[in-house]
């Protein structure tokens, strides 16, 4: 069993860190918050077999408060387990702010001085990050993540003050944080090698920040959802999700709606083309055309359909039956003439998709009947 101490516990990191230590097999997480008694501290620091140092301040009402907590609590710490000779791992959450001559920055630099003389003095193993830019989930908005704030305000509704565009930004994502902080229950650093560093970090502008989380939050209107292989756009999507107020979570759809029943576009990628689904009443036919490079894929969800295609410079007729008693999905390669057919004896649902974006100037729909013989077949 690894006995763990996680200060700052309460904190954006700490939150993050203890969700995912609680699922390590063997592992025993003990947590000190702000305003615990130090009594409780000095608890647990007794039986520790590694500490994540994470409590500090960034914003405090007064300077002082900087080498209070981030300086003088690491002292706390070490002192005390150098006099009651313990040496656990200890993992520190720095900033890249230590190189800096502020306040904030000096005093993580103490801090660190700090723990780099308890490892010289004890031999025990430290682990230090300087960390950037930390955003992601639980992360306080109005504090020290501009991610945070222009998430929370964005998401409802509020401007966000933009200074200058073109202030350069290094982001870090807090699953990629934890994931490094994790990996030091078995990993020891080299000897003398104090730092050690997150993988995977992102570099942006405030203005390109900001542009991102404004596309984002357009999806709702527009249905495009952004490039999601651009992992920072994937991280930034996720971020922007979890500050959404609890009642605004869900958002309504336009519905297309003529006798045939309805159709409503769901999801649109410039990458990977689009999704909608369409309701048919008994009877209806839909399609009878083709595509030239439009893909689609048909799905039916709900009732019985006919789907029958014809390669167009030919008689052959080919059909596919399909239920929602048994999920399938039927490729419409291009060049095949194509129609859906509801023949349930109620409401028909078929999910679609296309690879690529409808777009009314160049449609690449061709209307051409499926069966040469059909007289009074509905047209799509």
């Amino acid at each position: 069993m690894i006995n763990v101490l996680v200060t700052g516990a309460g904190g954006f990191i700490g939150k993050n860190l203890i969700d995912r230590l609680h699922r390590e097999k063997g592992v025993l997480v003990k947590q000190y918050h702000r305003g615990d008694d130090l009594s409780q501290l000095y608890r647990h620091l007794n039986d520790s077999d590694i500490i994540y140092h994470l409590a500090g301040v960034n914003r405090p009402q007064h300077n002082e408060e900087f080498a209070r907590v981030n300086r003088d609590l690491t002292k706390l710490i070490v002192n005390y387990l150098r006099e009651n000779q313990k040496t656990p791992k200890v993992v520190f959450s720095s900033s890249t702010q230590a190189e800096l001559d502020t306040p904030y920055g000096v005093s993580k630099k103490a801090a660190e001085d700090v723990i780099k003389n308890y490892s010289n003095v004890t031999g025990a193993d430290v682990c230090i990050y300087r960390l950037p830019g930390v955003f992601g989930k639980w992360c306080k908005p109005h504090y020290n993540s501009v991610v945070a704030t222009f998430c929370h305000e964005i998401s409802h509704d509020k401007e966000i003050d933009v200074h200058d565009g073109k202030k350069k930004l290094e982001l870090v994502y807090i699953d990629d944080v934890v994931d490094s902080f994790v990996s030091c229950l078995a990993l020891k650093n080299k000897e003398g090698n104090f730092y050690s560093s997150i993988s995977q970090t992102f570099h942006s502008t405030v203005g390109e920040l900001a542009n991102k989380l404004y596309e984002i939050r357009d999806m709702r209107k527009s249905l495009i959802i952004p490039d999601l292989s651009n992992k920072l756009t994937k991280y930034l999507y996720t971020t922007y999700l979890s500050y959404l107020d609890k009642n605004n979570f869900s958002y309504d759809l336009p519905a297309h709606l003529d006798e045939r029943g309805s159709l409503v576009e769901l999801i649109k990628s410039q990458q990977a083309g689009q999704v909608f689904m369409s309701t048919s009443r008994k009877g209806v036919i839909r399609g009878n055309h083709y595509h030239h490079t439009k893909v689609e894929k048909f799905c039916v969800i709900r009732g019985s359909a006919n789907i029958k295609l014809r390669k167009v410079d030919s008689d052959e007729l080919i059909t596919y039956t399909v239920s929602d008693q048994n999920i399938e999905i039927v490729d419409i390669p291009p060049g095949f003439t194509h129609l859906i057919e509801n023949v349930t004896d109620g409401e028909m649902i078929v999910l679609f998709w296309a690879n690529e974006l409808f777009d009314p100037d160049n449609p690449d729909t061709i209307p051409l009947k499926v069966q040469l013989d059909e007289t009074d077949e509905k047209k799509g």
